[in-house]
């Protein structure tokens, strides 16, 4: 079974960055597609970003356009969301999830989509205050 664990959260002043790592284990990640969403207190968890497999294409959250970049080491067996300009709003834990496109696919209109991921990771706390 695909096991996902995130690390890289922490404290951040407004505009630093930070860089968020997925390290799989248990499968090679090539044929999955990798997100990354979060959920902050009292919301709704919600998709941050997303590479696939085909040529790696990335999606991205209107709110985190042009401030974060997914990209992935398939040798590392490892996604990395990469945090520029942050902002308290950004505070919330983050999680990376998967799912194997060999059973299924996703696009643009569903890759934000919670329930189509099939494995987790336990998250990682990312805190924005000065």
């Amino acid at each position: 079974q695909l096991q996902l664990a995130e690390s890289g959260g922490g404290l951040v002043q407004p505009g630093g960055s930070l860089r968020l790592s997925c390290a799989a284990t248990g499968f090679a990640i090539d044929y999955y597609f990798v997100a990354w969403f979060r959920q902050a207190p009292g919301k709704e968890r919600e998709g941050v970003s997303c590479i696939t497999i085909d040529h790696g294409a990335t999606y991205y959250a209107d709110s985190v356009k042009g401030r974060f970049a997914i990209s992935r080491d398939n040798a590392k067996n490892t996604v990395y969301l990469q945090m520029n300009s942050l902002k308290p709003e950004d505070t919330a834990v983050y999680y990376c999830a998967a799912l194997n496109s060999r059973y299924r696919s996703i696009g643009s209109s569903t890759w934000a989509m919670a329930e189509k991921y099939n494995s987790w990771g336990q998250g990682t706390q990312v805190t924005v205050s000065s």
